[in-house]
């Protein structure tokens, strides 16, 4: 199951586990960031960047100790 997620992340599409939630691909576009050690100010490469969603049924569970 592991390896069919990041197959599909990898492909740029987003993978659904139904009753679990959903692992979604987001594009970081430019940003500017300081590092603070050199006080020197940056500019970030462009990223994509994995963020997951708790499906609606598994958070009702995990909040009514179902």
């Amino acid at each position: 199951m592991i390896e069919i997620i990041k197959r599909t992340l990898t492909s740029g599409e987003d993978a659904l586990v139904i009753g679990f939630g959903k692992f979604v691909v987001n594009e970081k576009a430019h940003l500017r960031g300081r590092n603070p050690a050199a006080n020197e100010s940056m500019l970030l490469i462009p990223r994509k960047v994995v963020t997951f969603k708790v499906s609606v049924k598994l958070q009702r569970k995990i909040n009514t100790n179902e």
